[in-house]
């Protein structure tokens, strides 16, 4: 299993018509073919000291193994989802496990 979540901050002065783009953009990323589950959320109301929740919103996607993601890398969809909403966030961060 390889697990692949990405945070995505997104710029503070989006539009409401740019913010759905992007959501409906980072919700197409589950559909591609090696993607075995995927996941798109906002950061939980869970308060403590060591919880970050400071990003926009999460993807989780899970695929079978580095061929699995090195697949979703290349997939038209994220590359289509680079290419649409590549400008509308300020700082990303991913976390890869195996």
């Amino acid at each position: 299993m390889f697990v692949h979540t990405v945070y995505f901050w997104l710029k503070k002065d989006l539009s409401q018509e740019q913010i759905k783009v992007f959501e409906k953009g980072v919700k197409s990323l589950t559909a591609i073919e090696s993607v075995k589950q995927g996941f798109v959320g906002k950061p939980a109301s869970t308060d403590r000291p060591v919880i970050d929740r400071s990003y926009s919103y999460a993807l989780t996607i899970i695929v079978d193994d580095l061929a699995g993601h090195d697949a979703y890398q290349e997939d038209a969809i994220h590359k289509k989802f680079i290419a649409d909403c590549g400008t509308f966030w300020s700082k990303v961060q991913i976390y890869d496990a195996e």
